[in-house]
Parts: structure tokens; sequence; C-alpha cells
């Protein structure tokens, strides 16, 4: 059986003024999403989630906060609890 996700777009909605760290996050494609779609239990919550993910303005810097502040769970900038780690560990090594 397979299973199609059909994503659809929402208009962005006008941001007030907003010089916080976290401002980026405003303008990603999760705002229109319940957070508990970002914190599946399972491997069709993920690939959902990326599906979200995927062509949002702000994924980059998404992923890159969840690596700073060592975030462990949830699908952030596309990337799932696992594959962070992964990305982590690689750094660590680049850096040895």
């Amino acid at each position: 059986m397979t299973s199609k996700l059909q994503i659809t777009a929402v208009p962005a909605k006008q941001v007030p003024f907003d010089d916080s760290p976290t401002r980026w996050m405003a303008e990603g494609n999760c705002r229109n999403y319940p957070p508990a779609t970002f914190f599946p239990s399972d491997g069709v919550g993920v690939d959902r989630a990326r599906a979200i993910c995927k062509g949002c303005p702000v994924g980059d810097q998404c992923l890159e906060y969840a690596l700073e502040e060592r975030i462990e769970h949830g699908v952030w900038g596309g990337c799932s609890e696992r594959e962070r780690r992964r990305i982590l560990k690689r750094r660590r090594n680049q850096n040895a």
C-alpha cells in the first residue's frame, strides 16, 4: 500500500518587526501546521514533516538552530533526530 502526501501552500501572513534571534521561525513553512506535526512518533510522520520542510525559505537556519541548541526531538530543517546526530558527529570528526 502506497500513501501519497499532499501539501498545500497557505499564503504568508504579515509579521511585525522582530529582532529576536529566532525571528526566522515566523517565515517557516511549519508556521501553518500544528507543532505536533514535527514531533512524529513514526516514519510516516517524519516523511510528512520532511515534505513540509522541503523548499522552506528558512530550512537552513532551522537546521543550524537545532544543531547549535542540541535539540534532540522532532524534525528541524527537514532532518530527523538521527540525521542531526550524524551531522554533528561528522562535524566533530572534521574538526578533530
